[in-house]
């Protein structure tokens, strides 16, 4: 059975602050671990309004010590915004505390705009995104091949590539790494990478054979209609952001996709093409379709619902609809 995942920014509804968002998603992991998910990951943002994850290893930990059994981690690190070293002591300290359950997902992509990119990069060095990947993994493996140390000890942390281009498909096939492709908002090359990966990926010390997972969006409820009502909330800050006007998570609306203008309409289509909103049924049958589509050993969903308890709700049935 495809292993289900959740990936959170941590979003801050109208009307809420950080510390609420930060007390739904503890809420939503929770939950989301006693109906059987995977791993619970972090998205790391920067200067979004609306988007609660900036600090992101400070919010794993936070959902590692009200869970018990589910991994978490990050969806990942932008490894560009932090010295290597850095994030192998914050997660090499992140394992000691829960052994087993740490994961480190790494991407290369900024998170954030110019202004916050320059804030973050004061040095204003671009490094080789493939040599700091090798440099945290050094780390955390304590192995002597670099003249500082990580924090004291070894500690094995499962390190995933993240990406939504052939670039992140190349390098995890490379380095036998397992693969995260994020078709939940930009799925153009998802099978184009994810066949890449598959066709060249390298057995390693690490992984003896591919894993493919693919991001996804699914809003699942009793009907068609609520679950549509419900996704209507993610539609509507995901084309804000596109179309420059970003803010907090909005509330949901009735008729929110039929009242654009087909311009808009578009841009909806093409950045949340592997989305679903829907009854148990209609969900079961498009997670069946995608998993036959892409051969995805996991799927991680992305699911921005105004309403905590609509979310934990959708999440379950989700579980259900795999099952």
């Amino acid at each position: 059975m495809t292993a289900l995942s959740v990936l959170d920014l941590v979003m801050i509804g109208e009307g809420k602050d950080l510390a609420t968002a930060i007390g739904e998603s503890k809420q939503l992991a929770q939950h989301v671990e006693q109906h059987g998910y995977t791993r619970y990951w972090i998205a790391e943002h920067h200067d979004m309004p609306g988007i609660g994850s900036a600090a992101t290893s400070l919010i794993i930990d936070q959902i590692a010590a009200v869970t018990s059994r589910i991994c978490v981690g990050s969806g990942g690190i932008m490894l560009p915004n932090h010295a290597p070293l850095a994030v192998a002591e914050q997660f090499g300290t992140l394992n000691a505390l829960y052994p087993g359950r740490i994961d480190l997902g790494m991407g290369r992509a900024p998170g954030s705009g110019g202004a916050a990119v320059r804030a973050l990069r004061r040095s204003g060095i671009e490094n080789d995104f493939a040599e700091d990947v090798t440099e945290v993994m050094d780390y955390l493996a304590n192995n002597g091949r670099r003249p500082a140390h990580g924090v004291p000890g070894v500690h094995d942390v499962p390190v995933w590539i993240l990406g939504s281009s052939m670039f992140g498909a190349q390098l995890a096939a490379a380095m036998g790494l397992p693969y995260a492709f994020a078709s939940h908002f930009a799925p153009r090359m998802l099978d184009q990478a994810v066949d890449y990966y598959r066709k060249n990926f390298r057995p390693s010390k690490w992984l003896a054979a591919p894993y493919v997972m693919v991001g996804v969006n699914i809003f699942a409820a009793d009907s068609n209609e609520e679950a549509d009502f419900l996704a209507s909330s993610h539609r509507q800050w995901m084309l804000n952001l596109h179309m420059g006007r970003l803010g907090l998570l909005p509330r949901p609306v009735e008729g929110y996709v039929e009242s654009l203008p087909e311009n808009e309409r578009r841009v909806l289509d093409e950045v949340l093409a592997m989305t679903v909103a829907g009854d148990q049924q209609k969900v079961s049958a498009w997670i069946e379709g995608v998993v036959q589509r892409t051969g995805a050993d996991e799927l991680m969903i992305d699911s921005r619902i105004y309403d905590p308890e609509q979310r934990c709700r959708s999440h379950e049935l989700v579980a259900r609809a795999i099952r």
